[in-house]
């Protein structure tokens, strides 16, 4: 039923973020962007990456319930909505 719905979209969620887009750490620096659309529901917090720094290029990091980390484009509309929510 329902949880199993969720717990399906959780995976499928997972398997989507797995890839050269995912910041491991802070250390890790986010070398592209997924081209996922993360749900807001799944989102628990976000980290700023700026290029200014050691790394290459500007971006959010989210952070899911699920313990993964996605890097996103912070310039797209939907990551400014998520930004607000958040």
């Amino acid at each position: 039923s329902k949880s199993l719905v969720l717990v399906s979209l959780l995976g499928l969620l997972g398997l989507l973020l797995c890839g050269s887009s995912e910041a491991q750490s802070n250390q890790d620096c986010c070398l592209s962007y997924t081209k996922v659309r993360l749900p807001r529901w799944a989102l628990k917090g976000y980290t700023e990456q700026l290029s200014s720094e050691v790394c290459d290029i500007h971006a959010i990091i989210f952070h899911t319930y699920s313990g993964l980390n996605a890097c996103v484009n912070p310039k797209e509309g939907w990551v400014k909505k998520h930004l607000l929510f958040l």
